[in-house]
């Protein structure tokens, strides 16, 4: 082939598969920005901070476009290098597996096919003004490796359609509550137990009364809105919304939609600090559900976390309940027994209260959450014998301390989501009472804590010392503060021989297959998203 020709075919060639790899490659970003609440400030936040600029599909690209732009060698070779480089990109790409995929919601692809017009109209306007398939080929490939830049400058063009969509959408939701004046609205917050807490209380709710919950972790105002949208029906008794945040404000807006008449705070503690920066603003954003209620609601208030008992409530009544700080709490938990088939309590109230309960669910935050579950349902007129069959029949929430066993007879305690300082200590202390064999730990420690991360992990690791015979430690985000924990420890259960620090959860599950046997314990205790690889 001539040379000319075999010039223009390369170029023609790494164009298109250049303007190819920039699906998988807006995908990718678009996912991220997903994980990050379609907010460009939260993006730009985890890019900085994630060494996401220099992973080595980005560099990978650099190399390809510098192959592109030299001139002292033959096109025909650094262009077919250029094109081998990124089709070995986008196979890398394609082939990746995440813990929480891209959903393509109608939303998600707006914001892909923006991106990919501004991508394909740079490309083609560079076309049109250069008429140099070279030329063409480096705007296209430059484009995609600063496609977070063209991911961000689409989310930023489509803000005006998106506001008047869910305003379409936030009006839709706030008709459709509106017709139902009889319908009772509970609304649950915390900075964690807010979802166990959601579904043992539908679990009891349903037993007497028709109830909706919001589904996953749908607890945001898009989340809530779509829920009434697509699911509440006319005939539905019972509401229960799960109201999440990120910052101040957040709950007071979901609030402002379904207007709660009771609302439950299952904790307040160091969570999202990332974001929230103190535990003085966690505590006054989870309290907008108790400030949103009527005059004749009714609040319902986890006293064991200082930051809720410590919050004076006086716009509404307000039923304190606690397992361990009983002291200010109307409803306290006792004769608290654990067996192999569960957990045996006693919920003790006012008026000489006394519901002995039996759940499959195990830890103290398991019948925390519970208690606030029954004092609710006891409110609204739940018999005792409903709330007892209920409580029996719960099953327990997937990956919040979730104990199963498998067929070579190892007991895995799954505790994988979301891991707070609070629920971890907790997950240690289910572990270490399990004594039948080897109690395993395998945990890459908390995260979005702040200032607060290395000493909530170092904490972390001082309590696995403890209480565990194996640690495994995944990733490098906390593992010098839970290493460091684990040496600070007092009277250690735990060898040095036996703390075992790896890179991945593949390189855990190795680790574990080499020191497992029948009648041992294992505890994975959080599972870190994308963003935090």
């Amino acid at each position: 082939m001539e040379p000319e020709k075999l010039h223009l075919t390369v170029a023609l060639i790494l164009e298109l598969l250049t303007l190819v790899y920039a699906v998988p490659v807006l995908r990718r970003d678009l996912m991220m920005l997903q994980q990050n609440s379609y907010r460009n400030e939260r993006y730009t936040r985890w890019f900085n901070t994630s060494g996401e600029s220099t992973r080595p599909v980005r560099i990978l690209g650099c190399i390809a476009l510098f192959l592109i732009l030299v001139h002292h060698l033959p096109f025909g070779l650094t262009g077919l290098v250029a094109a081998v480089i990124i089709a070995g990109c986008m196979i890398s790409l394609l082939k990746a597996r995440y813990k929480k995929p891209l959903v393509m919601t109608r939303r998600a692809w707006r914001i892909l096919i923006t991106g990919l017009v501004i991508v394909y109209g740079l490309t083609a306007g560079g076309w049109f003004l250069t008429h140099n398939p070279v030329t063409t080929c480096a705007i296209a490939l430059t484009l995609t490796i600063a496609s977070p830049i063209v991911t961000l400058t689409a989310n930023w063009l489509l803000r005006p359609v998106e506001k008047a969509i869910n305003r379409r959408y936030y009006n839709e939701a706030r008709d459709m509550l509106a017709s139902m004046p009889d319908l009772r609205i509970i609304g649950i917050t915390g900075s964690y137990g807010k979802t166990s807490t959601k579904h043992y209380l539908h679990h009891i709710l349903s037993e007497h009364f028709d109830t909706l919950m919001t589904p996953g972790s749908f607890n945001t105002t898009m989340g809530v809105i779509r829920t009434v949208r697509e699911h509440l029906k006319p005939y539905n008794e019972v509401f229960i919304v799960e109201m999440g945040a990120k910052q101040p404000g957040d709950i007071r807006e979901i609030c402002d939609l379904v207007h709660p008449t009771v609302g439950i705070v299952t904790a307040v503690g160091e969570q999202h600090l990332e974001s929230f920066k103190t535990i003085d603003n966690v505590q006054r954003t989870k309290f907008e559900l108790i400030d949103s209620l009527p005059a004749d609601g009714l609040a319902v208030l986890n006293d064991d976390f200082e930051y809720v008992a410590n919050r004076p409530v006086s716009n509404v009544k307000s039923l304190r309940y606690a397992v361990t700080n009983t002291a200010g709490a109307l409803y306290t938990a006792g004769d608290i027994t654990y067996a192999p088939d569960g957990t045996r309590f006693t919920v003790n109230g006012p008026d000489g209260l006394s519901l002995t309960l039996h759940t499959r669910l195990v830890g103290e935050c398991n019948i925390s959450n519970l208690m606030a579950a029954v004092i609710t349902a006891l409110y609204l007129g739940v018999p005792h014998d409903k709330i007892r069959y209920a409580v029996s029949k719960i099953e327990q929430v997937e990956h919040r301390l979730n104990i199963k066993r498998t067929p070579g007879g190892i007991t895995i305690i799954d505790d994988a989501f979301n891991s707070n300082p609070d629920g971890s200590r907790m997950a240690v202390d289910v572990l270490s009472r399990m004594t039948g064999g080897q109690r395993i730990i395998i945990t890459p420690g908390m995260i979005e804590l702040g200032d607060r991360q290395e000493f909530h992990n170092r904490a972390l690791g001082r309590h696995i010392a403890g209480g565990v015979d194996h640690a495994i430690i995944v990733g490098r985000y906390n593992r010098d503060a839970l290493l460091r924990g684990i040496a600070e420890a007092d009277n250690p259960t735990l060898r040095g021989a036996n703390v075992h620090a790896v890179d991945s959860f593949a390189e855990a599950q190795r680790v574990l297959a080499g020191i497992a046997r029948s009648g041992d314990t294992v505890l994975y205790e959080n599972d870190l998203p994308d963003t935090f690889k």
